[in-house]
């Protein structure tokens, strides 16, 4: 957790994305997939292949993880929209993307958008990101 967040910082993402892959296997051991902190600790790990260009795993990753998190979060909770985001940010930016990523991704952040500015307002930094993602 807080290791790996300090190596973020420090621009070592190599090795947070290690720690974060253990954390996230071994929470997902002994709490399962559908926990909280299961979920958060994904979260993490999949901010961290993303900030690696490792976008395949981030997908597959959150490809498992975004639809646990409504009965946890909520459709409208900003953890939820952020991992949302995040995945359809790792659809687009991977040079492999097919054009029902980029679809795909689109869509999502069209979903996002409007959810994100009526329950954070639309000066919060997620929707400012979220917008700036969708005119790339």
């Amino acid at each position: 957790g807080n290791l790996a967040r300090t190596y973020v910082m420090l621009g070592q993402v190599e090795h947070a994305v290690r720690i974060e892959r253990d954390i996230y296997s071994a929470e997902l051991k002994l709490y399962g997939a559908e926990n909280r902190q299961t979920l958060v600790s994904a979260n993490n790990y999949a901010s961290s292949l993303f900030k690696l260009e490792r976008f395949d795993e981030a997908k597959s990753l959150l490809r498992r993880t975004v639809p646990l998190l409504r009965p946890f979060f909520g459709e409208s909770h900003e953890f939820t929209l952020r991992m949302r985001s995040l995945y359809a940010k790792a659809l687009y930016y991977d040079e492999g993307a097919t054009l029902d990523d980029i679809r795909e991704a689109v869509t999502t952040l069209e979903d996002v958008a409007p959810s994100a500015r009526r329950v954070l307002g639309g000066a919060h930094p997620l929707v400012s990101l979220v917008q700036r993602d969708l005119k790339c």
